[in-house]
């Protein structure tokens, strides 16, 4: 079995407030339908399997981007919108946090009758994913979400969360059917994470006699950790620091949206009327739906297109987030009919923000960046769950 990955996140308690769940949801659904127009129902599941790819996708719908938050509120507004469009899009999200995730094996034995897969075995598959990490591997972090991903093709990708109450983080694992070969016997790519001591690993080959007697239980500390697992360890801080993000990156694409749009921009994106800030936005989305793995690497550095819920690293612009949602459905439901011009602009903002970030050095002030987003917040209509932002009287700022 290909594990592809775990994220140890801060743990936070709270809610996602209407406002930002409904365009969770309906960000989320163009983002997934992108990617399906592009790359296929393959893609969709191998990237949900990628903790890095997860947390920027968090990132860039509104949440706290460190937070474990994200994997509750972008899974539960991926299933509330996907799931209605299900059999159009051949994508089914089942399970969910606490008494939604005991009713996955229901919820898979449905899509089986509906797609023709073998029921029983993708209930098999999501019951020993969630044993395997749950008890087979005891690191001290109790699971509470599950959520089985899967294709009409038969693809799937879990992601499930389980907490520690000791530590006060929660850590979220990823799992790929790619290269299904054994549940029961290293069936990881690897894991790693904070050290906690030693752990009981029943699926470690040197437990092989306990598990064929059934007698004992061998208790083993991990000895390597292999380079191919993704593993991503998020910082207790709740603001975005520079440490958090590429500058390079991030730089670039402030470049891009203020200071040096090119004179035939609007021409070569086809998306006329588009200010500045909508496309500052909408090159980080473009980068979640065309990047590839290699760009995911710094997922603090997506909460610059839409901020996030708690003011950090700046309010939640609702009206460009409105006007990202707009535009990106626009290009969706466009290529739908095989009209793909504003599609292939959308693409060209990753293009050129990455051919521009090559000979980019950044000399920007990183913290008047955010000061700045925040001064500004009360224009694109910012808000948190404290409430809407309003006009502040400081004098205007220069970002580079």
């Amino acid at each position: 079995m290909k594990r592809s990955g775990s994220a140890d996140l801060p743990l936070h308690y709270g809610h996602v407030p209407p406002w930002l769940a409904q365009r969770m949801a309906k960000l989320g659904l163009a983002i997934t339908e992108a990617i399906l127009a592009e790359y296929g129902k393959a893609e969709v599941i191998r990237r949900l399997s990628s903790p890095f790819w997860f947390q920027s996708l968090g990132a860039v719908m509104g949440m706290d981007w460190h937070s474990s938050g994200i994997t509750t509120s972008v899974m539960g507004a991926l299933k509330k919108a996907i799931n209605p469009l299900s059999k159009e899009l051949g994508i089914y999200i089942c399970g969910g946090k606490g008494k939604l995730s005991r009713e996955t094996p229901n919820e898979l034995l449905r899509v089986a009758e509906k797609t023709g897969l073998d029921g029983q075995m993708l209930v098999r598959s999501s019951k020993l994913s969630a044993k395997v990490d749950n008890t087979a591997i005891q690191d001290g972090f109790q699971l509470y979400l599950h959520n089985f991903i899967l294709s009409s093709e038969g693809d799937w990708a879990v992601v499930q969360q389980g907490m520690s109450d000791f530590s006060g983080t929660a850590r979220r694992y990823h799992w790929h059917s790619e290269n299904l070969k054994s549940f029961v016997e290293e069936p990881h790519t690897g894991i790693c994470g904070l050290n906690q001591g030693k752990i009981l690993n029943l699926t470690a080959i040197g437990a092989n006699p306990t598990r064929k007697a059934m007698i004992g239980l061998t208790s083993e500390s991990p000895s390597r950790m292999m380079a191919e697992i993704q593993k991503l360890v998020l910082p207790n801080h709740h603001e975005v620091k520079a440490k958090d993000v590429d500058l390079k990156r991030l730089g670039s694409i402030l470049w891009l949206a203020q200071e040096k749009r090119p004179d035939n921009f609007e021409e070569l994106l086809l998306l006329e009327g588009m200010g500045p800030r909508t496309l500052q936005s909408m090159a980080l989305v473009s980068e979640v739906i065309y990047g590839t793995p290699s760009r995911f690497t710094d997922p603090a550095r997506f909460s610059f297109a839409h901020g996030g819920k708690d003011g950090y690293p700046f309010p939640v612009p609702i009206n460009v987030y409105d006007e990202t949602i707009g535009f990106l459905r626009q290009a969706v439901e466009k290529a739908k009919i095989g009209n793909t011009d504003k599609q292939d602009a959308i693409r060209s903002l990753h293009r050129i923000a990455s051919n521009a970030e090559k000979d980019f050095t950044p000399n920007m002030d990183f913290e008047k960046v955010i000061e700045q987003e925040r001064k500004d917040s009360w224009k694109y209509g910012g808000r948190t769950v404290f409430g809407k932002e309003q006009p502040p009287k400081n004098d205007q700022l220069s970002l580079f």
